[in-house]
């Protein structure tokens, strides 16, 4: 595949991301204690080996990636999504000698790196010219994006991370200095129909269920 000299720069950025990615869920593979994270880091893993592979294949095939990378249904597990159930969070502080990693740890490192790496594609996709290239670094922001609201969920379950609900008044406040625009304008409606490009409206149909395509 012809590559333009920046996307070429940019995979090899995002490549050397999964090696340290892999590598690291490798380790906390064999590490963490939790069943519970074990089990998450065993249902990511698969794909951050798909999705580093085909950025190999991408940089050294012509016609490409023969591989595809499926999109992630969202799956929320908290009861309150905008208020800890932890009355009180549990302190932490950098450790200056580590030997192992604990589990608190491990799951900090991994949101982080899944952070960052969601970032990356998605400054990387909006400076890409090749559609196939583009598509895959979208789909691959969403896997980065779905994967760390998992850790994330567990880390807020577990007491690791804060979740405060954002100041009823100050919400009012902000929240009255816009009005909706309605949509049923007639100008609206006709550009809507007249460049409607949208694959699906259909939230719920946006993001697959991720066993659909790892075996193609």
């Amino acid at each position: 595949m012809k590559l333009a000299a920046h996307e070429l720069h940019d995979l090899n950025e995002l490549t050397m991301s999964c090696v340290n990615s892999i590598t690291n869920m490798a380790y906390m593979l064999d590490h963490v204690k939790d069943p519970e994270f074990k089990d998450m880091l065993k249902r990511h893993f698969p794909y951050h080996v798909r999705d580093y592979n085909m950025k190999v294949e991408f940089i050294n095939n012509q016609q490409g990636a023969q591989k595809e990378l499926p999109r992630f249904k969202i799956n929320g597990n908290l009861t309150n999504y905008a208020q800890s159930i932890i009355s009180e969070y549990l302190p932490i502080q950098p450790r200056t000698t580590v030997t192992d990693m604990d589990d608190r740890e491990m799951a900090t490192a991994y949101l982080l790196t899944l952070k960052r790496a969601g970032r990356e594609y998605a400054w990387a996709a909006m400076e890409t010219a090749n559609p196939e290239i583009r598509g895959f670094l979208e789909t691959a922001f969403l896997m980065s994006s779905s994967h760390a609201y998992d850790v994330w969920q567990y880390m807020v379950d577990k007491g690791y991370y804060p979740l405060e609900q954002a100041d009823q008044q100050m919400t009012s406040k902000i929240g009255n200095m816009y009005q909706v625009v309605p949509e049923d304008q007639q100008r609206i409606n006709h550009l809507a129909n007249q460049y409607n490009n949208a694959i699906d409206s259909n939230r719920e149909n946006m993001y697959q269920h991720e066993q659909i395509l790892i075996n193609k």
